[in-house]
């Protein structure tokens, strides 16, 4: 796993640590470490103390692979801040998108509603068609029982 971390030169055994500020979740999920953790590195020996590096971990917590993260904070300021992509703008933009979600929940709770009534009005009005059919019978042998009864 991914991990942004602080190189700490004052390690113990003479090994330099990586204190982990944040791990990566997803692409582009990140999550701030609620608590400090260090892993020791000899690796991290090469890093000024202080320098933020990009670390990967494995689940053993053995370091596969540590570089400055000097780079991708600076495609992080590229990709967003250039931009204007602020934490404000992103809490407006989350709100816009969940006052958007539920206006379609409405609208689609709305069509439900509508769909509903227009299945109860298409039963009604084959109920009258049945009882139209109904009475058009009763109403033929009615005729043709007076038409007989005039005719004998």
């Amino acid at each position: 796993m991914l991990h942004l971390a602080q190189v700490q030169k004052k390690g113990y055994l003479g090994k330099a640590g990586l204190r982990l500020l944040a791990a990566q979740k997803s692409d582009h999920v990140w999550t701030k470490l609620p608590e400090e953790e260090t892993v020791l590195s000899a690796e991290a020996n090469t890093y000024s103390d202080g320098l933020l590096v990009l670390v990967e971990i494995s689940n053993s917590n053995q370091i596969l692979d540590i570089r400055e993260a000097k780079d991708w904070v600076l495609e992080l300021v590229q990709r967003y801040l250039t931009y204007g992509i602020t934490p404000s703008f992103l809490q407006q933009e989350t709100e816009r998108a969940e006052q958007w979600r539920q206006s379609l929940t409405l609208e689609s709770q709305e069509l439900a509603r509508q769909k509903i009534e227009l299945e109860a009005r298409r039963e009604q009005i084959q109920e009258l068609e049945e009882e139209l059919k109904s009475e058009k019978k009763q109403l033929e042998m009615l005729i043709s029982q007076v038409r007989s009864q005039n005719q004998g």
